[in-house]
């Protein structure tokens, strides 16, 4: 969560969510922060930049198997469904977005029993760090 955390703290104009993909052993693959201001593209959440990334390092085109996501706020369903796709084995996430969170805060697309998979989840670490970083964010926006 500490590298999420170093993603959303970068540089840039969008709201500073980071995240970032560990590979099976441990060793981060890609690391991403909210891109959708700087690129023009609704669909540049730091877990879609990230998993992207991810995959081309990986190099099997999609498959994320025995991958870790770990992102600073719980995955809208865009981001949650995509990580499901990737095969990711577990997604670690900081604050809860109860507004649009997809990963038990407002849906739970994650653990749907009607998916073909469905990774481990472990929500709310470093929580207040991750809940902080947004805070100010929106308190200097304001």
């Amino acid at each position: 969560m500490e590298a999420a955390l170093e993603a959303a703290r970068a540089p840039g104009a969008d709201v500073p969510i980071g995240a970032v993909v560990f590979g099976p052993d441990g060793v981060p693959l890609a690391a991403a922060r909210n891109a959708r201001v700087e690129l023009g593209d609704p669909t540049a959440h730091a877990e879609i930049l990230a998993l992207r990334a991810a995959a081309a390092v990986v190099g099997d085109g999609w498959r994320l198997e025995g991958c870790t996501l770990a992102v600073t706020l719980e995955p809208c369903t865009m981001c949650a469904g995509a990580l499901v796709l990737a095969r990711i084995a577990r997604l670690v996430f900081g604050a809860w977005e109860p507004k649009t969170g997809a990963v038990g805060s407002l849906w739970d697309v994650v653990r749907d029993r009607r998916l073909n998979h469905r990774p481990e989840v472990h929500g709310g670490v470093l929580v207040d760090e991750c809940a902080s970083v947004l805070e100010t964010y929106f308190t200097m926006r304001r």
